[in-house]
């Protein structure tokens, strides 16, 4: 049977456990992983590009079928690119599935050959998301064990050295 590689696209910004728990469990389902980081020059991200790509590369230097790469433009292009037959994504809530069922479904459309296959988070990750531990960094919260810790460490001086970034929920 022919070696299957899939594409973990995101921004991770940053990455978080939840996305390193998918990670894992997705270097277990395919022969090869990529995790892409989506360079959209339309979003203003905490970390620049090469800032996250450093981060996951840490990360996942221990998985031996994982590697980190980065694209912009459409993501059935760069899959076709990479020889890719899945892309592989989370779903956290019911809320994440019809957003992702939509991608899925317009991915499918343009790359019919290309599946999607969703992975829910083990549940101890279920509820974490960039957005809110940037939220809670930016306020001085603790993010241990929502973030691996040199990636907090990270979060800690970028958010120590810039100034507040409006008003936050949590």
């Amino acid at each position: 049977m022919a070696e299957v590689t899939a594409i973990y696209p995101g921004s991770f910004d940053p990455i978080t456990n939840g996305h390193l728990d998918l990670i894992r469990r997705g270097s277990r389902l395919f022969d090869q992983l990529v995790i892409a980081v989506l360079t959209n020059l339309d979003k203003k991200p905490l970390f620049s590009v090469s800032e996250r790509v450093e981060m996951l590369r840490e990360v996942t230097k221990d998985v031996a079928n994982v590697s980190v790469d980065t694209f912009g433009g459409l993501l059935v292009d760069y899959a076709r690119r990479k020889g890719a037959r899945a892309l592989l994504r989370g779903v956290r809530a019911f809320s994440d599935y019809e957003y992702e069922l939509q991608m899925a479904l317009m991915n499918r459309k343009l790359e019919p050959a290309l599946e999607t296959v969703f992975l829910m988070p083990a549940e101890s990750f279920a509820y974490i998301s960039s957005r809110l531990v940037k939220e809670i960094v930016q306020h001085g919260g603790p993010v241990t064990g929502l973030v691996p810790p040199h990636v907090e460490e990270r979060l800690r001086v970028k958010f120590s050295s810039e100034p507040a970034r409006g008003q936050v929920g949590v």
